[in-house]
């Protein structure tokens, strides 16, 4: 197979809650219109990406249920420019509600950029 790997499995995914809390502690984080994206560097990190939408932002299922697909595919379509050694959290914010996948993905990227997750030119 040629070309950048577009999967997401579970092994790019980070699932532990330990992991999240370490994210969440480390404070690495850079906010942006629909989300906000934190970095979670350390044992293990790899790449992976976790992604929360909570109930208290998102009443609904199907608007959470959402969120999540969109924060998903941005990553996914992108992971491949990325270098790693960090993982992503991302967590949806309430304006990921009325928003397009490609708007969610330029979000992703400028966050990406201030992060510092693309290679050096």
């Amino acid at each position: 197979m040629n070309g950048p790997d577009f999967r997401l499995g579970q092994r790019q995914r980070v699932v532990d809650r330990r992991e999240f809390e370490q994210a969440f502690e480390q404070g690495v984080r850079f906010a942006g219109r629909f989300q906000v994206l934190w970095v979670r560097r350390g044992e293990g990190a790899s790449l992976r990406l976790g992604v929360v939408a909570s109930k208290r932002s998102f009443r609904r299922a199907v608007d959470r249920n959402r969120a999540r697909r969109l924060l998903r595919e941005s990553f996914r379509l992108n992971r491949h420019r990325l270098k790693g050694d960090a993982d992503v959290v991302l967590v949806a914010r309430t304006a990921i509600r009325q928003s397009m996948c490609s708007e969610v993905t330029r979000d992703f990227l400028y966050l990406a950029g201030k992060a510092g997750l693309f290679p050096a030119q």
